[in-house]
Formats: structure tokens, sequence, C-alpha cells
């Protein structure tokens, strides 16, 4: 045990004695230890949260341009926070258990530490932690992996059941301590190495991005989702609901991107066929135990299609119907044989005529299709297939449902339970029927209670009754019911708690919940959040994103040397959703905590963020009202915001720049009043809140203002304009260790965009031009890094909106201009990130002609460029942000798919080849641990 653990245990038996006189909860600690049981007080807690609080201390950046010395944990972190840090988790325990009875078990605890040690990007520091609380594995369960459990599946209930909110908060102010079985906990193992292999991606903790028409399969313990969105994905994820945990599937030899395709569940794989614009005859074997894919074979496989049917036999997939996205409806179909990768085809004698957006049942020995369109007809009729005899035999049309698509159907056992859809978007039903193959007969399904007409809804079965939920009857709809085929009668199903509307989601049924997530709503778009209803107790709780931020571009990220911090942005593609919130991604231990919305700035993007060493200071932007001059000093440490003084501060603007000096945060440039200059490719101009009518806003000229701000004295200095550049937006900045140097940006809009610059001296508040000579062209929209020697431009869109994928290099002592390379540069782009890894610019991201997520690694020092991987590369996105850790480059959050959504998600490139740089972060010896077409 460290020695300064043991020294906080003495005050641990005041801290003891303390809960208990002020507990409403009595318990006897020996009593405890009699059962077997074990506990920690609520000192030793505070005790080893300190050792790990000290962890990160030691890693946290203090930069080098700080002219006072790093100071000790002591200095910026108190008792008082340390103990709050404490009670917060221990409050959230108590909350799961009290109000929620869902209690952490010893074996969640377990699977929290396993999923550290399989997933952490920084090994080494996830050792350090490790050895902070001795290796033991019960001090590591309940100090390191209950903090970060508890605020994960609290956040996820607390998303749709606000219980734990006011009273009952105050309630459980003061938590119990925590007794736990007393189990035989496994320490974890850590792999070795730096947890980072060269030139490759892993993707940030939380759920897939948002997306719809995707296919989802259900394992026995995990949901698989795959696909979909509005161009294509062949990104998904795997959702553990026991632990409300998400895992990237690999997209290492992974199909093409695609939508509305297939997907079913042999038993060990998710085989996915067909979908995407155009359509596809192609697909893949998903295996989960070894996050693998394996090519389904081309060999005689069905003609490519898409909003077709696949059903699982035991043996085989069986596909049929579907439409080449164009105008030819197929009666064609296939099975494949995933042993032996074979395609036989279906018989075309006598199958239903050609269809789409159809349903499909198996009942044991026959495919069972319905309904679905072509062009002209919504069909009432349908086939039984027997794979073994290959045949067809039409269902009967006595008493059958209406003709409609969009519809779903359920197997139960002995019937086929149709219900809902539309034959034109425009007409629902809210009708059904069961349909007997034993008896070839059709019954109605009661209308009494029956849940309000819809399509593109979805359905299970329990075992015992069908339940329907979501879809699209004009509105999107978070409504649903439970119908059972033996009383024909239905229940509804709780709207409490129960996720946003949507439609083109989907559902899968545990055994004990049915599990929805993903969909499009017209508000909302394309959605990355779900629920999971429990029929039993008709009540819905959050599926959870492990904790990860909201969607949002347009968002600042700072790195402080242990986590990287993500503030404000858009939640959405309009300017109408801007967020106050973040959060704080722990790479150590792949997790994310949310930072406080208490006294924090107003929801904002197109601000700045700086990090100083022991705060992330935020300024400006467009909030709600305009552009702001208001800003906040956040310190994570204490999970505390403070907002910057006003006094003498710059006129509000937006798409300005800043910089850290060591000493003052300068921010330069921009665009004031209530509007934004068309310079980041979604943020237009527009008032923020407009009246009716609204009239046509007039853009106001860019500012060459600017100000230096002190956060030890909240004071603002401003800056001179004597030589200062034209106003601008849109623009870059860098700081070299006495100047900063700003270049390029627009002047008015696209039509007036520069090639000039300036260096700014803080210590003679003056400026000097840039040299023009060889300069780049002119642009906004770029990107600038400091390499210890030279400013490196590159990237950004010119005057015709056309993008560039050419640079330059600066030297401030010969105020010269180099052109970067263009042999192997990656491809035109704009609004992509940059960061600087000590001996290269990584560029990577932004608005391209063909959507890519690729990028490239730029070396002054031999002129050239290679290209980064896109194995596992995050979806493509523009507006993101980006940190270097020393190590790997973070991308997280941006808009997606054409700017048409937003992401909460992220990916690590790992770039460790080259000449180990000088660090630029300083930490301080390491001291002993302190304890589709759309309706």
């Amino acid at each position: 045990m460290a020695p300064s653990v043991k020294a906080h245990l003495i005050r641990g038996a005041f801290y003891l004695l303390l809960l208990v006189s002020v507990s409403t909860i009595p318990f006897a600690f020996g009593q405890w230890q009699a059962r077997g049981q074990r506990t920690l007080t609520f000192g030793e807690r505070v005790a080893y949260q300190r050792a790990i609080e000290e962890v990160y201390w030691r890693h946290r950046i203090w930069p080098k341009e700080r002219p006072d010395p790093k100071p000790s944990l002591d200095a910026v972190m108190s008792e008082t926070q340390l103990e709050k840090k404490v009670t917060d988790y221990l409050r959230n325990s108590q909350a799961l258990e009290d109000y929620w009875q869902r209690p952490i078990t010893a074996d969640q605890l377990q699977a929290e530490m396993d999923r550290m040690a399989q997933h952490t990007k920084q090994p080494e520091v996830l050792r350090e932690l490790f050895e902070a609380l001795d290796n033991d594995p019960f001090i590591i369960a309940e100090c390191l992996a209950r903090p970060a459990l508890a605020e994960r599946l609290v956040s996820s209930w607390n998303a749709y059941d606000q219980k734990f909110e006011g009273e009952l908060r105050q309630r459980a102010k003061t938590p119990k301590l925590i007794p736990v079985p007393s189990i035989s906990y496994v320490l974890p193992v850590i792999p070795d190495g730096s947890g980072c292999m060269e030139d490759t991606w892993t993707a940030t903790a939380g759920s897939p991005d948002g997306r719809d028409n995707h296919a989802a399969v259900w394992t026995g313990t995990e949901m698989i989702i795959w696909g979909g969105g509005a161009f294509g994905m062949n990104t998904g994820g795997k959702y553990n609901p026991s632990t409300d945990t998400w895992i990237p599937t690999s997209t290492t030899n992974a199909p093409q991107a695609r939508y509305s395709h297939t997907a079913v569940w042999t038993g060990t794989e998710m085989i996915v066929w067909g979908g995407g614009y155009p359509g596809k005859n192609t697909g893949g074997r998903y295996n989960p135990d070894t996050d693998s894919w394996t090519a389904t074979s081309t060999t005689n496989a069905p003609t490519a299609r898409v909003n077709h049917a696949a059903v699982w036999t035991g043996t085989e997939m069986i596909v049929w119907g579907g439409w080449d996205s164009n105008n030819t409806f197929f009666d064609t179909g296939g099975r494949y044989n995933p042993n032996t990768d074979t395609w036989t085809a279906t018989s075309t004698t006598t199958a239903p005529t050609g269809r789409y957006n159809l349903t499909a049942a198996w009942t044991g020995s026959e495919m069972i299709v319905w309904g679905g369109a072509n062009q002209n007809t919504s069909f009432d009729s349908g086939g039984r297939y027997n794979p073994s005899t290959n045949t067809w035999m039409a269902t009967s049309m006595t008493n059958v449902p209406a003709g409609r698509f969009a519809h779903t159907a359920v197997w139960t056992g002995s019937e086929m339970i149709v219900w809902g859809g539309t034959i034109n978007y425009s007409d629902f039903f809210n009708t059904g029927g069961k349909y007997d193959p034993g008896t070839d007969t059709w019954t109605a399904t009661s209308t009494t209670n029956a849940p309000d007409a819809r399509a593109t809804h979805t359905a299970v079965w329990t075992g015992a009754e069908m339940i329907v939920w979501g879809g699209y009857n004009g509105s999107h709809l978070n409504t649903g019911g439970r119908y059972n085929p033996s009383t024909n009668s239905w229940t509804a199903s709780s709207t409490t708690s129960a996720p946003e509307g949507r439609s083109f989601h989907s559902a899968i049924w545990t055994g004990s919940e049915m599990i929805v997530w993903g969909g499009y709503n017209y508000s909302a778009g394309r959605m990355n959040t779900g629920g999971r209803y429990n029929p039993s107790t008709d009540n819905w709780i959050n599926t959870g994103n492990s904790n990860a931020p909201d969607s949002r571009k347009g968002h600042t990220a700072v790195w402080t040397g242990s986590e990287m911090i993500v503030w404000g942005g858009a939640g959405c593609t309009s300017v109408n959703c801007l967020l106050n919130t973040g959060g704080r991604y722990i790479p150590g231990i792949d997790s994310w905590t949310a930072t406080s919305t208490a006294s924090a700035p107003s929801g904002r993007t197109s601000h700045t963020a700086v990090w100083t060493g022991n705060e992330m200071v935020v300024w400006g932007g467009v909030d709600d009202f305009g552009s702001a001059l208001t800003g906040g000093k956040y310190n994570p440490g204490s999970d505390s915001w403070t907002p910057t003084s006003t006094t003498n501060a710059p006129s509000a603007r937006s798409s300005h720049t800043a910089v850290w000096t060591g000493s003052e945060m300068i921010v330069w440039g921009g665009v004031g009043g209530n509007v934004q200059l068309d310079t980041r490719g979604s943020h237009n101009a527009s008032p923020a809140s407009p009246p009716t009518p609204t009239p046509t806003p007039t853009p106001l000229p860019p500012l060459n203002t600017g100000a230096r701000y002190n956060p030890g004295t909240d004071s603002w200095i401003a800056t001179s304009t004597t030589d200062a550049p034209t106003g601008r937006a849109g623009h870059t900045a860098v700081w070299t260790g006495s100047e900063m140097i700003v270049w390029g940006g627009t002047g008015c809009n696209l039509d007036c965009l520069l090639s000039t610059g300036g260096r700014y001296n803080p210590r003679s508040d003056s400026w000097t031009p840039t040299n023009i000579t060889n300069a780049p062209v002119p642009r906004t929209d770029h990107t600038g890094v400091w390499s210890g020697a030279e400013m490196i431009v590159w990237g950004g869109r010119g005057s015709i909106g056309n993008a560039f994928n050419s640079g330059g290099r600066y030297n401030p002592d010969a105020n010269s201009w180099t052109p970067t390379s263009t042999t192997n540069v990656p491809g035109v782009r704009y609004s992509h990130t940059a960061v600087w890894t000590g001996d290269e610019m990584i560029v990577w991201g932004g608005a391209t002609p063909d959507n890519s997520n690729d990028g490239g690694r730029y070396n002054p020092s031999t002129d050239a460029w290679m290209f980064t991987t896109t194995t596992n590369a995050p979806d493509h996105r523009s507006s993101h942000s980006a940190v270097w850790t020393g190590t790997e480059m973070i991308v997280w959050g941006g808009a997606i798919e054409g700017n048409n959504g937003v992401a909460s998600t992220g990916g690590r490139y790992c770039a460790q080849s080259g000449p180990t740089p000088t660090p630029t972060p300083r930490v301080t010896p390491r001291p002993r641990p302190t304890p589709h077409p759309r309706p």
C-alpha cells in the first residue's frame, strides 16, 4: 500500500464515524465483515481517489510557455473536492439500488475492469492507476470501476426517468457505504506495449453514429447494429444491455457501405446482404467473438437489390424480393449456405409477383412472404416457400388484410401476424391479420384499443405477445401496443420515459426486453438513441451511449495531458440547437465523464478554447442571442465553471481565433453581430432569434481587433490595431513562443478571401505583416499548425467554393514562404483538422467531393506526404475536432453524411513513426501516489 494512502487511512475512521452519524440508512460494519462482505470507509475511498487524481495530474500538460512551475496536486485540488467526487459516485450507486432497483453487482464491476483493460488506449497510464490502487482488484473495482460504471448507468436511466433529480437527489445527498459480497475479483491483464500500433485507428467509447434503415440482430447477449444512413455506412456497434456499453464493429474487410439491407443471426455469425443505392449483391458474415468479417460469395448470388426480405432457417439464409432501385421488382431469391459459402437460386415457379418492402417469416419449415408493393400496386397476396422441395404455394386470399407495404410481421410458433403499413405514405393502417399456414386461413386482428395507424414501425414477438412501437403516420410516433393473439386484445405500451418518436428504426427481443434503436425523426434527424422496454413492468429505460456527449459539430476540444475535453457546438444541422454541454474523455480507461453545466457559458458554436495548464478557457462564438462576448473557465479537477470578465473584453464575435501564450489567451479577428459569414460550410448568415417576418440579415464587416485575457487576474487588455491585418474571419492562428501569427480567412464572404497575415508581439503590443511572396493562394476554412520553426497552413476553400490540397510553410525568422509538396497529397478539402505531432502534421477529414474518411501525414523536413489508413477510421465528417495526445490523434464529433447529420463518435489514430519528438507538454516528476425515400 502506498505510504500516503496509509497516512489517509487514519482519517478514515473519523470519516466513517461522521458518515454513520449523518446517514439516514444505518449499517453495522462488523455485521458486514461477519457475513463475509468487504467495504471501504469513506476516508479510505477519499485517499484512493487522491491516488487516482495524482496519476492524472502527473500526466496533465503544463504548457511550456508558462513561466511558473507546475504546482502540486494539493495546490489545485482541495480535500473537499476529493470528498465530493467520492460522495457523487456513492450517491449514484445508491440511486441505482434505491430508486431503480438496479444495484451494481460484483459481476458488473469485474466486467467494467475487464473492459478498461481490453480497451485502454494508454496502457501505461492504466498500469499507473492500478499501481496507485495497490494492484488490488477489490480496490480497483470499487474506486476506479464503480465511479465510471455508476455515472454511465445513472446517465442512462436518468435520461428518460428524471426521478433522481430534485427531491430524490436531495434525499440521496448522504450516501451509505457500499458493502459488496466477498468474491474473488480477478486483476485484468493490461496489454503489453504502448497500446498504439502505427497507422491504425481505434474508436472512442460511445454508441454508433445516428442512422436509419440499418439492420439489427440479437445474439443472446448483445444487439449488433450495422449499416444504414442517408448514403450508407459500413460501420456498426455491439450493445450489451447488462453493462449498458457499446463496442464498435470492425470495418476491416467489412462489406461496402449500404442501407435498407437485411441481416440474420446464425448462432455464431451475423450475415448481412444486399441493400444500398444502387442495390448490391454482396454481403458479409460478421463474427462478434473475433470482431472479423468474411465476404459472402457472389457466385450464383441473386441479382443486386434493396428493400428485400431475409430469414434464417437454421442452416441457410433465404433472401427474396426487393428491387434494383430503378423500376425492376424481383420475384427471385436465393438460399445462402455459410458453411459452404454457396448460393442456390429459389424457384420462380408460382412465386409471388415481384415486390419490395415486403415481410417474411420463418415457420420452421417454410418462409412466408406477404404484402409489399411495386410501382403500381400494394399487394395483399403472399406465398409460402419450402426450401426442401424448392416450391412455392400461394397464401389464401380469403379474409386477407388489405394490401400494404412498410408493415411488420412476426411468427408466434403457429401463426404469422401482420400489422400496420401504408399504401402511399398518406393512408395508414391500424389493422392486421393472423395467418395460420396449417389451415391456410386468415383471422383479422382486433382494432379495439389498437395503436394508431402507422407504417415503418417495428414489431417483436415475446413468446406470448407482439409488441409494435414507433413509426410514421404524418408524425413520428413514440407510442405502441402489445397484442395478445390468444385473447385478440391490445394493451397500450407506456409512453412515460419512452424514446423520442421515430421511424425506420430497429427493434430486437432479448428474452425479457424489447430494445429499439436509431431511426429518423424530422426534428432530430438520424438518431443514435434508443430504449429498452420491459413489458412485465411496462416501463422504459435509455440504451445509453457510454456516457459520451450528445452528437454535435462546430465544438471545441483541448488535450490536458490525460483527458480530451470537448464542449459546445451545434447538436443538429441548423443553428437552433446550440449546446452548453461537454465531456471529458479519458483514453486510459476509455471512459467519458460529463462536464458540469452549473455556471457554464450559454450554448454556442464557432467559439474558441485554449488549455492553460489547469483550466480550459472558452470564449466568444454564436449563442441564441447572436455573437457573444462571454466565456468561461472550466476546471476539470473540480468540474466547475467560472465566468470570464466582460470588462474591457473584445466586442462580441464568432469565427475568430485564440492562442495561449503561457500566461494569456489572445483572441483576434472574427465577425460580430447577429450573423455569421458563410465561412464554416454550415453556419450561414441568419439571425439567431428571427422575428416574424424574417428580415434579410446584413453581415457585419469582419474585425481586426482583439484582446489578451489573463485568467489569473480575470482581466482583458486590447491588442493594438496599428499595422494590424485587415479584418477577417475563418482564418488561422498559431503561437510561436513569442508571437501570434494569423493568416488567411475572408474579409467579407467567399468573394473577399485573403492570403495576407500578421505577426503580433504581445510584449511590444505591435504587429508585423507577413510576406505575401510565394504565399499560398487566398483561402478560408484551412488549418494551421506550428512546427517549432514554421507555421504550416494547408487545405481550405477558395472564392468559387473550390477546395484546395495545397499549402505553405511560413518561416517568421526569414519572413518567407515555401510551398508544401503536392506529391501523394490527400484530396482537396476544407473544414478539416490538423495536429502537430512533433515531427509531422496530420490532417484528416473535412468536406471532400467524395465524402472520404482519409487524411495524410506531412513531414516538413522531407517535404513528403504519407496517407493515413482508412481501415477502422471514423465515418467521414467535417467541422469536427482533433487533439494530439503525444502518441495518438483523437478526432471526435462533426457533421456527417454530407452535413445531413451530426456525430457523437470519434477515433484515435496512432502515429509513432519517425524520430521521437521533443515533448511540448511538461509534467512534474512522478511522486509517490496518494490515495431513401423519406415520408
